[in-house]
């Protein structure tokens, strides 16, 4: 009768090469299990977090068609400006190895389920998403109602839900060069980071199911 897909991108793609019947599902998350009154001052401190520093988080499974190589070049970028800065990978998968020889002074949280990834999404302040490969991305949403400020790029979940500089930071896809520089931006403005945050949540809470 139809094809169910997320996001209005996805539907016009499919369109073009023939699809018919297509309807656009909306999608929602569950504003009670990510949230920032999850937020855990033993989790940062277990994390090696300093009082008032500020933590960056990925969430997802750690493999190459995820863009995780941008991660840590944004990584490097925003922590030559905030040497403070704690990296969280939260995830697990056939790259794990390679990021973790490549940048050992991240935390890897391996998998998390449950109250532990509710915890490891709002103990965070930041959540950089470089993944170009998401027919929708539910991590964008799950960071969002946990409190974070989110950058990522203009399509999936985030170019649907997020307006660049209201509610995130988005950067056009194929333009690696203006992440780097959006993070660069979260690193630097404290203000900016309070202010996406706080709009981000709002924009999370209009999609309780």
């Amino acid at each position: 009768h139809c094809t169910m897909v997320p996001t209005e991108a996805l539907r016009r793609e499919l369109a073009a090469v023939g699809f018919e019947n297509l309807r656009v599902v909306a999608r929602g998350v569950d504003t009670r299990r990510f949230s920032p009154r999850h937020r855990s001052a033993a989790l940062r401190a277990a994390w090696g977090v300093a009082p008032g520093a500020r933590v960056v988080t990925c969430v997802g499974r750690l493999a190459p068609e995820k863009n995780l190589g941008l991660l840590l070049e944004a990584w490097r970028a925003m922590r030559a400006l905030d040497p403070a800065l704690t990296l969280v990978l939260v995830g697990d998968g056939p790259a794990r190895a390679a990021l973790q020889q490549a940048c050992p002074e991240a935390v890897f949280a391996g998998l998390r389920a449950g109250e532990e990834l509710s915890a490891h999404y709002a103990s965070a302040d930041l959540f950089l998403f470089p993944s170009l490969t998401e027919t929708f991305g539910n991590v964008v949403t799950e960071a969002l109602a946990s409190g974070l400020a989110v950058l990522a790029f203009d399509c999936a979940a985030a170019g649907q839900l997020l307006t660049d500089g209201t509610d995130g930071l988005l950067a056009p896809p194929g333009r690696p060069d203006l992440f780097v520089e959006a993070a660069c931006r979260l690193a630097r403005e404290p203000a900016l980071v309070d202010r996406l945050r706080r709009q981000g949540l709002a924009t999370a809470q209009r999609l309780s199911w």
